[in-house]
């Protein structure tokens, strides 16, 4: 009996296993585009696979992507759309895993405004943030609708997106995330309503994804940190109010009336399969940005990104 309890002192003392330490950086401050992330540090599946995740938020929403291709950090929280531009460009990324797979932008307008189809835009104002590739879908849904950006007006509105449009700055802006300015608007009681690109000539696409240094990456431990994510969202999609408390109680900035219905609002478009590559969405939006002119020529998908889950 001694030399049995002398065992388990001995199994209670041993050190713990080792965990292999991780940074992943996100695109921006936290919100709920992030819950798999945060629901899986804090129902410790990211313990269970053996990692340590340090979650790291940007001073400048530029620099995630910048710093995987470094080897500054494991994982860095980026757009498909800014992946194409960016290896087009030479920087050594790869896309290893899917966060949001729809796209969250959209060309909103006041709901009760003058404009009630994309045609309306001509001879209007319309407000952005980021240009390249946000004119880039502009103009393929002007297109769509019979006109061109030239019939347009654009305004940099730097982030200021539905405050531009419910001032009258502007007539719509593009960029706007249908599951935040459109909830926001709302709150302040001005209802909006969005255009979607992917219903108005642009390819769909994967908004939110996890891109790596394909000649740094440690492989292994990608996979054990999509798994942990992907058990995450199984959690968030079965239990989405208990997971929305979980999400947060992490931070007194997280607990409003916004980033509640954000969360309803995303809950849809987390990908349930992360790791799971749709080969023909990237062709497809690569070719799209080629006949746009941001890229020049095309590049092979498997340049762009790769299922770790397939190797």
């Amino acid at each position: 009996m001694k030399a049995h309890l002398t065992a388990l002192a001995l199994l209670a003392a041993a050190p713990a296993a080792a965990q292999d330490e991780m940074t992943v950086m996100l695109d921006w401050f936290v919100n709920p585009d992030h819950g798999p992330i945060v629901i899986a540090q804090e129902q410790g599946y990211f313990t269970d696979a053996g990692l340590e995740v340090e979650v790291i938020a940007p001073a400048d929403p530029a620099d995630p992507p910048k710093m995987a291709a470094a080897g500054r950090a494991d994982l860095a929280i980026s757009y498909q759309p800014q992946l194409h531009l960016q290896v087009a460009e030479g920087m050594p990324l790869t896309r290893v895993g899917t966060l949001v797979a729809t796209p969250l932008n959209c060309l909103l307008v006041l709901e009760d405004g003058p404009v009630k189809e994309i045609a309306d835009l001509a001879d209007r104002k319309v407000g952005f943030s980021v240009s390249g590739f946000e004119e880039a879908l502009l103009s393929a849904m002007l297109g769509g609708a019979g006109i061109s950006p030239a019939d347009v007006e654009l305004v940099n509105v730097n982030w200021s997106l539905s405050p531009a449009l419910m001032s009258g700055q502007v007539d719509a802006v593009i960029g706007a995330f249908r599951n935040f300015e459109l909830n926001q608007m709302e709150i302040e009681g001005v209802a909006g309503r969005c255009f979607y690109p992917e219903e108005h000539g642009v390819p769909t696409y994967d908004e939110l994804i996890y891109v790596a240094n394909p000649e740094t990456m440690d492989s292994d431990m990608i996979r054990r940190f999509l798994a942990a994510t992907e058990k995450a969202t199984q959690f968030i999609v079965n239990h989405p109010q208990e997971s929305w408390e979980i999400f947060a109680s992490t931070s007194a900035e997280l607990q409003d009336e916004l980033n509640e219905r954000a969360w309803a609002d995303t809950i849809p478009r987390f990908a349930l399969r992360p790791e799971a590559l749709d080969r023909g969405r990237y062709a497809r939006f690569e070719a799209f940005l080629a006949e746009a002119g941001l890229i020049e020529g095309t590049r092979r998908v498997s340049d762009l990104a790769i299922d770790l889950g397939a190797q």
